[in-house]
């Protein structure tokens, strides 16, 4: 029997070495994803009608001569311009650097007319794990029990969800803020956590991985508040006086990309959240608005537009990009009208928010499919392989945004006490961690209030996408933390060892 116990333990002992737990997370995101984005008939995201800006002025169009889709079926082949593309971006943002990559990797080994989107899946893919082995190293560093492939399998169940994964086989900015916010968050855990000797590697991680996370969408424009409140935990790193200055600076030009990520908005991307915030959110939720519309300076005929997409499906009262809505209605109002329209109508406002904190964890977006129409599915079919996390999330986490509110601040008390622990004890882990936990916490508050502001109810599930992933990733924290004692202090070696 003794003989069968070491062999036991000798055994466990050559399986940690082999496999620990972020290179198992990994392996297994990889398998996950890579089944569903590589092999045919591929899964991924329709074209709800924005794909345009990241496909026509990185040199992609749609192929002549083929039935493409919109929101029905996923399309995997696109045309390759030959010649001078006179197309210009209509937004300022840092996706284009991932889709030229795409394009360079696709006329290198596929093709040079014509692009497979499973390259534009590719970018994402290896971009994705690499932030999984990394948030499951922060996580479990530097504990080296068993209950780590707890929280790896943890990981690999909330992460691997393919309602995030399903977004690499698009032209959708979400799968790079995706593994971007993890790079960030996992980079941030690890310098909280004193991983390795040098900082400069982990700091200079965090803060390529948030800059380029803020320039990735303008909707990501206010998060540079969030990750300022996160870089300010900085300060409190040891021995770290004399680079306080670098600190400063580096939020400086945080701020700066938010500002001008909000200010270089393009004018007709501009037009169609400004649309969409009134026919999605000021008609919306409320019986009769045309009294209120003319209350506020609005013709009365505009009330008829309620619940109209920018991009319509099939008919529309009115064609938005008419010059004559323009003039007669976006002209009229902008974000101070809408934000005191809301303070006039307080119950509306309410019942939109609750609207959103309905769908806060509903992560699979439900306006577009999934599928090829090669695959022979239905049209708008969605997946349902590996969606257990986001299905369980989405139908069982309140419905009120007021829970959300109450949640945050539970949370922020919790990790206060970690705070305060650790900063009296002279440790820095806690004090990191709080600064942390409350920056993505201002994000899952205020995402969609900004959300429900600049775009109405409309495709709440990717305007709000921020929301759910940062409150992922805290849950991941929080139980980790739980797992490995260290909720409420820096973490000591000396515990049980399973």
């Amino acid at each position: 029997m003794p003989k069968l116990k070491q062999a036991y333990f000798r055994a466990i002992k050559v399986f940690k070495r082999i496999l620990p737990p972020p290179l198992l997370a990994m392996l297994i995101c990889a398998g996950l994803a890579g089944y569903l984005i590589f092999i045919p008939p591929i899964n991924g995201l329709a074209d709800n009608g924005d794909f345009y800006r990241a496909m026509y002025s990185n040199g992609i169009y749609k192929l002549l001569g083929t039935h493409y889709s919109y929101f029905s079926y996923v399309t995997q082949h696109f045309g390759l311009m030959q010649y001078y593309n006179e197309n210009q971006s209509v937004i300022f943002s840092s996706q284009p650097w991932f889709v030229h990559l795409a394009v360079f990797l696709n006329k290198i080994f596929y093709s040079k007319t014509v692009f497979d989107l499973r390259f534009m899946g590719l970018v994402n893919y290896v971009l994705y794990l690499g932030a999984i082995y990394l948030l499951t190293d922060a996580l479990t560093f530097p504990s080296k029990r068993l209950r780590n492939y707890l929280i790896a399998a943890l990981v690999v169940f909330v992460f691997g969800d393919s309602s995030f994964t399903l977004y690499f086989n698009s032209f959708f900015a979400e799968p790079q803020m995706l593994s971007l916010t993890m790079y960030s968050f996992a980079s941030f855990i690890l310098l909280a956590r004193q991983r390795y000797q040098h900082r400069w590697p982990l700091l200079l991680l965090f803060a390529i991985s948030t800059l380029v996370l803020i320039a990735s969408k303008s909707q990501n424009a206010p998060l540079a508040l969030s990750f300022t409140v996160v870089a300010l935990g900085l300060l409190f790193l040891p021995h770290f006086q004399a680079q306080r200055l670098y600190i400063f600076a580096g939020i400086g030009v945080l701020l700066v990309t938010g500002v001008l990520t909000y200010k270089l908005i393009g004018k007709d991307f501009a037009y169609v959240n400004q649309y969409q915030a009134f026919s999605h959110g000021v008609l919306t939720q409320t019986g009769d608005p045309s009294k209120a519309l003319a209350k506020n300076g609005i013709d009365e005929q505009y009330a008829l537009m309620k619940d109209q997409d920018y991009y319509a499906k099939q008919f529309a009262t009115i064609q938005p990009s008419q010059s004559y809505v323009e003039k007669n209605l976006l002209s009229k109002y902008g974000f101070g009208w809408i934000v005191k329209y809301y303070l006039q109508h307080p119950k509306q406002f309410g019942k939109l928010m609750d609207l959103a904190a309905a769908d806060v964890m509903i992560t699979q977006t439900k306006a577009v499919g999934d599928y090829t129409k090669a695959s022979g599915a239905s049209p708008g079919k969605q997946l349902t392989f590996f969606t257990g996390y986001s299905s369980i999330a989405g139908a069982f986490f309140p419905q009120k945004f007021a829970f959300n509110c109450l949640l945050a601040v539970a949370l922020v008390m919790v990790y206060a006490v970690g705070f305060y622990n650790d900063l009296k004890h002279g440790e820095i882990e806690g004090v990191l961690k709080f600064f942390q936990v409350t920056g993505l916490l201002t994000i899952f508050i205020f995402v969609p209030i900004i959300a429900i502001v600049g775009d109405g109810d409309a495709d709440l599930a990717k305007h709000i996408f921020m929301a759910p992933v940062s409150l992922d990733l805290i849950f991941v924290l929080f139980v980790s933390d739980i797992l490995n004692h260290r909720l409420w202090h820096a973490y000591h070696e000396g515990g049980p060892t399973t």
